[in-house]
């Protein structure tokens, strides 16, 4: 059987549109990792699991034992973890996965004598089953996501659940990476899928760790584009100048440009200073922000009219340059409308910023904010190594 070849054929130009997709948008805890343990266990051929975050708990436990069973069953399962982002998995778990014939590698593992090069991250997050479903958002494998043990908890988070001919290039992505890592998938591309009546368009969008990020760009192009609404859901927004001066300008020609960016409940905190050192100016312009209050924001999202991006990838300088990120890129009024009906409901959930108050913030927050733009703009300066 011919394996999926590690080519780079959509690398350069972007991904295809494909239409006749189906795509529903998961917004809570419940949804997600519900509806990805019941695809696992309704596997027949093979699972294929990326992910970034993976952490011993009870959520990560859940998924280690519906891959076990699903190897014991003659399923293929292939698990790739980034090596950053898997540090906190029990060696038990992955003897577990072992033991059960699951083919687990690591992206990237983390070695001194790698220096800069172990900031290359996979931070991708997608789940393939038979060729035929696929799951893609920013989720990770902890108890963070799921479990409301802290304040903050669970994390606020989205995926979107996937079927139609765009599975296959999600596959193909996989694959690419699997063996950047060392794998060799042992079955051939997934069957051509029909088309879904009614369904929408869809196209895989990837970001590759280079110094030009398709997927960046495409944001870039829509934001510059949009007619009535450019929305952005963003963990750690710490956006290049083109991308605040692409903002502005939407909001000086009429736009509806928000953004819904974490509160105080944040795991980074200082990623959220250096982000903050830039609303004034897209105060001024007339862009609204809106800091989400109840929880830890995670997700990650853009919606520029009837065009929604949902994924793994922040708009911030250090995904693009250093991390493989992907996101699901969809044209359709009526998701479209959905996701901004979620989006509605999160900005109804956190504090406006009032423009006219923002200059009159307490001088601490602003020293906080100019030192985290001097460490942002002193990590921006490094160069990234090749992959």
């Amino acid at each position: 059987m011919a394996d999926i070849q590690d080519t780079d054929q959509f690398t350069g130009a972007g991904w295809p549109w494909r239409s006749g997709n189906r795509f529903h948008l998961l917004a809570d805890p419940e949804q997600f990792f519900e509806r990805m343990l019941q695809a696992i266990e309704a596997a027949r051929a093979y699972v294929l699991l990326e992910m970034y975050l993976v952490e011993s708990g009870i959520i990560a436990g859940r998924f280690v034992e519906a891959l076990g069973r699903a190897g014991r069953r003659g399923v293929k399962v292939c698990v790739l973890f980034d090596g950053f982002g898997s540090l906190k998995l029990a060696a038990s778990y992955r003897r577990s996965l072992a033991d059960a014939g699951v083919d687990l590698r690591t992206f990237n593992p983390i070695r001194l004598r790698m220096r800069l090069h172990n900031f290359l991250r996979d931070h991708r997050k997608l789940l393939l089953v038979d060729g035929l479903t696929a799951f893609v958002g920013g989720v990770g494998l902890t108890d963070e996501f799921a479990i409301a043990d802290r304040p903050g908890q669970p994390w606020r988070d989205l995926m979107v659940e996937i079927s139609g001919p765009v599975v296959a290039d999600w596959q193909r992505a996989f694959g690419r990476t699997w063996r950047r890592s060392g794998g060799v998938l042992g079955f051939p591309d997934p069957p051509p899928c029909a088309d879904i009546a009614d369904g929408a368009d869809g196209r895989v969008a990837l970001s590759e760790a280079r110094e030009r990020s398709v997927l960046a760009n495409g944001v870039f192009r829509r934001i510059a584009a949009a007619r009535t609404r450019a929305w952005i859901m963003s963990a750690y927004f710490v956006p290049s100048r083109r991308f605040r001066k692409a903002l502005r300008r939407a909001s000086r020609r009429g736009v509806d440009v928000r953004l819904v960016v974490p509160g105080p409940l944040t795991d980074h905190p200082i990623v959220r200073q250096a982000a903050r050192r830039f609303y004034g100016k897209l105060l001024r312009n007339g862009v609204r922000i809106f800091e989400y209050q109840p929880r830890v924001l995670h997700g990650k999202m853009t919606i520029c009219d009837d065009w929604v991006s949902v994924g793994s990838s922040n708009l911030d300088r250090w995904s693009f340059k250093w991390n493989l990120e992907g996101n699901q890129e969809i044209e359709n009024e009526a998701f479209a409308n959905v996701a901004a009906a979620v989006f509605a409901r999160d900005c109804e959930q956190s504090l406006e910023l009032d423009p006219k108050r923002w200059p009159k913030r307490a001088w601490l927050d602003r020293l906080q904010e100019r030192f985290a733009g001097w460490l942002d703009r002193w990590l921006d300066r490094w160069r990234r190594p090749h992959l």
